[in-house]
């Protein structure tokens, strides 16, 4: 995540929404690995951890958002996120990442 902030920083946006959808995805990874759910696309997981409670269908709905960003910067379409999306993107990413460690 501190490299997503320094790309964005210098002003790689899309960059920087990449890697933190590529730390946002691999969480999930882990939450499916230790929930027993099999391993797929980034919505299929979030899917499927929403339906075993891992967390609320809000938090669901913040990472389909979360993972548009990362979609739309790894396309190339800039025109469909800014660079307060994507500040708010690592910030958001970071406070998943630390409400599931807890």
């Amino acid at each position: 995540m501190e490299q997503a902030a320094e790309l964005l920083v210098g002003g790689y946006a899309s960059a920087a929404a990449v890697i933190a959808g590529v730390v946002l995805e691999t969480t999930l990874r882990s939450l499916c690995v230790e929930q027993k759910i099999s391993i797929g696309k980034l919505n299929k997981m979030n899917e499927e951890l929403a339906k075993a409670g891992t967390y609320n269908a809000l938090m669901q709905k913040r990472i389909t958002s979360l993972a548009d960003i990362r979609n739309n910067a790894a396309h190339g379409n800039v025109d469909k996120f800014n660079q307060d999306d994507v500040k708010a993107m690592i910030e958001e990413v970071q406070r998943f990442i630390s409400s599931i460690l807890s």
